[in-house]
C-alpha cells in the first residue's frame, strides 16, 4: 500500500466522510449510538470541512481526523483538540492513522496552537498506543465516565506541547 495523501477536507467530501464514519463506528471509540437513517450531514456548525484532514489512497478517502477548538473561550484559543479519528478497515495497519495524527500536529502548529489535546476511551488500547507513540501523555482520567453496553469505561485525557 502506498503512502496516503493527506489534505484538508472539502465541502464535497461530506457524503463520503459520513459513510466512512458510519462504517467505522464501534463501541471501542464511540459514546453516541450508531447513526440511523436519515443521516445528518457530516459537517455541521461546530465542525466545518476545514476542521478535518482526510487521508486518500487511490483518490478514495480512507481516513480522517477532526482538529477543533476545545472551547469557544478566547483564553483557550492556543489549544487545538483532536475530536475524531477514523480509518477504513481495509486501510488499517498501513500507517494511515499515524500519518493523520502527524499531519494534525503540523496543522495545529501552522494554525498557531501551543498544545494539542484529545479524549480517548480507556479500553481503546490501539488508539492510546498510537497517541503515546506520537508524543501524547495521559494528563487525566475520568474514571467510569461512560456506561457503554452495560460496562463502565474511563475517559482518558491526553495532550502534548507543540
Amino acid at each position: 500500500m502506498s503512502e496516503p495523501n493527506i489534505r484538508i477536507a472539502l465541502p464535497d467530501d461530506d457524503e463520503e466522510l459520513g459513510a466512512l464514519d458510519r462504517a467505522t463506528w464501534s463501541r471501542l471509540h464511540a459514546v453516541v449510538p450508531l447513526p440511523q437513517p436519515p443521516y445528518a450531514p457530516f459537517f455541521d456548525a461546530r465542525h466545518a470541512a476545514g476542521d478535518h484532514l482526510v487521508a486518500e489512497l487511490d483518490r478514495r478517502i480512507v481516513g480522517y481526523i477532526r482538529l477543533a477548538f476545545p472551547t469557544e473561550l478566547a483564553c483557550n484559543a492556543h489549544v487545538r483538540q483532536i475530536q475524531g479519528l477514523a480509518v477504513a478497515d481495509e486501510a488499517r495497519g498501513h500507517g494511515v492513522g499515524r500519518a493523520l495524527v502527524r499531519a494534525a500536529v503540523e496543522e495545529a502548529r501552522r494554525r498557531g496552537a501551543r498544545r494539542l489535546t484529545l479524549r480517548v476511551l480507556g479500553h481503546n488500547t490501539p488508539a492510546r498506543k498510537l497517541y503515546e507513540a506520537e508524543g501524547f501523555a495521559v494528563e487525566g482520567v475520568l474514571p467510569e465516565e461512560f456506561l457503554l453496553d452495560g460496562k463502565y469505561v474511563d475517559d482518558v485525557l491526553m495532550g502534548r506541547a507543540l
